[in-house]
């Protein structure tokens, strides 16, 4: 099997990663946590899904693939130069509502419906935040996180963090937990009945 051959990339992908070399953005998903997302996401018809860290949109475009004609997605991000890019490429996706907004706040002041998936890339709801935001799974949802595997870009401690998440997830007994040393070290975390 060759997961490099990757073909159902989604459209406006090329597009995106184009505008990420041009605007110097280094900190793009990569192809594969794409695909398992889109997987994923469509698994859960008719769902809500919630990305935390929108950046420039590479992984968000695999989500709005993975979406059906009812589901719905919500992307946050802090940063308001890349959430304008992100309505760029998708302003017309009813279905998606990009959120410019601190991702701490947004989290702990959020009252609506849990999630079938959140896909936790910015540090709220992966390192900060962390019981609130799996409170919002469902029971059945995904919560996924990246870059669980040592990174050149890392700061000095980051390995410690990452290593107690992984220490924090791996006790709690209302989510079942995959680790897989795959694209850029992967959870996923289903929540049990």
């Amino acid at each position: 099997m060759n997961d490099a051959n990757i073909l159902d990339k989604p459209k406006i992908h090329t597009a995106i990663v184009a505008k990420s070399r041009e605007i110097g953005f280094s900190m793009p998903s990569d192809l594969y946590i794409g695909t398992l997302l889109k997987t994923l996401m469509t698994s859960k018809p008719a769902g809500n899904f919630l990305e935390l860290g929108t950046g420039i949109g590479l992984s968000l475009s695999w989500m709005i693939d993975g979406l059906d004609a009812t589901s719905k997605l919500t992307s946050i991000d802090n940063d308001p130069e890349l959430c304008a890019i992100a309505r760029q490429f998708f302003g017309i996706e009813s279905r998606l509502n990009i959120v410019c907004a601190d991702g701490t706040e947004w989290i702990k002041n959020y009252r609506g419906e849990a999630f079938d998936l959140i896909f936790a890339d910015a540090w709220p709801g992966k390192y900060s935040e962390i019981e609130e935001i799996l409170a919002l799974v469902k029971v059945g949802g995904f919560y996924v996180i990246d870059d669980m595997s040592a990174q050149p870009n890392w700061p000095a401690g980051h390995q410690d963090k990452v290593d107690g998440l992984i220490a924090y997830l791996e006790q709690r007994e209302d989510f079942n937990l995959t680790k897989m040393n795959w694209s850029t070290g992967v959870i996923i975390a289903t929540k049990k009945q």
